[in-house]
């Protein structure tokens, strides 16, 4: 969420992540792009439109409850621990009041990409003998978003409305719909390859932009 988890990410510039343990190429491949079925992608765009609305009406606290566990542990750690990460967000929403900033809506827009992360292995029986296989066991799905504030300055009557474009990354287990999020504001392909280490070499990340809405 531009608002809550972006802002942690953005605001001081917290040190680069730990490296995670390296994952040997030869035995896990790179997650192929389009890789979920539409209604995988669907309720992807869902539950992250579900998290604006919570947002926009002032739920400020789902951000960090429904923020990816690796990504939430990895962030809390790097600020101080969780009551820190926790006091910043409230600290972001009083900055916006104080300033006369207020979040108008929250929806995803354009087209979602779509990768199988979570690598992990697969035993079944192949002519009565047993077979190991590496498969994959998570969903994660790229899905731009735009965010509107209206600004309200002193000595205006007119506010002033901003749009923020951006993304979430929402992840889910294959055998489940319950999805949890990462902000696209400030996160670095690095940073998204340090937690999913089978991600494409030449993945890009969706366009960061803040505009005058007219």
């Amino acid at each position: 969420m531009a608002l809550a988890a972006g802002h942690v990410s953005a605001q001081g510039g917290p040190p680069p992540l730990a490296p995670l343990p390296k994952i040997s190429k030869e035995e896990i491949p790179s997650a192929p792009v389009s890789a979920a079925p539409a209604d995988v992608v669907a309720s992807a765009s869902a539950a992250v439109a579900n998290l604006g609305d919570e947002v926009v009406m002032g739920r400020y606290q789902v951000a960090v409850e429904r923020m990816n566990p690796l990504w939430k542990e990895r962030t809390a750690n790097r600020m101080g621990g969780m009551k820190k990460l926790e006091e910043q967000l409230a600290g972001v929403a009083r900055q916006m009041v104080q300033q006369g900033i207020s979040m108008i809506s929250f929806k995803p827009q354009g087209q979602p990409r779509s990768y199988e992360v979570g690598p992990g292995k697969k035993v079944e029986k192949v002519n009565g003998v047993e077979v190991e296989s590496l498969i994959f066991t998570k969903w994660l799905v790229l899905v731009p978003t735009v965010t509107k504030f209206r600004i309200i300055r002193k000595g205006e009557t007119k506010p002033l409305v901003i749009e923020s474009i951006g993304f979430q990354i929402a992840i889910s287990d294959k055998d489940r719909n319950e999805w949890t999020f990462i902000d696209g504001s400030g996160l670095t392909v690095n940073d998204l390859r340090g937690l999913f280490g089978t991600l494409p070499q030449d993945l890009q990340l969706p366009p960061l932009e803040k505009r005058e809405s007219r």
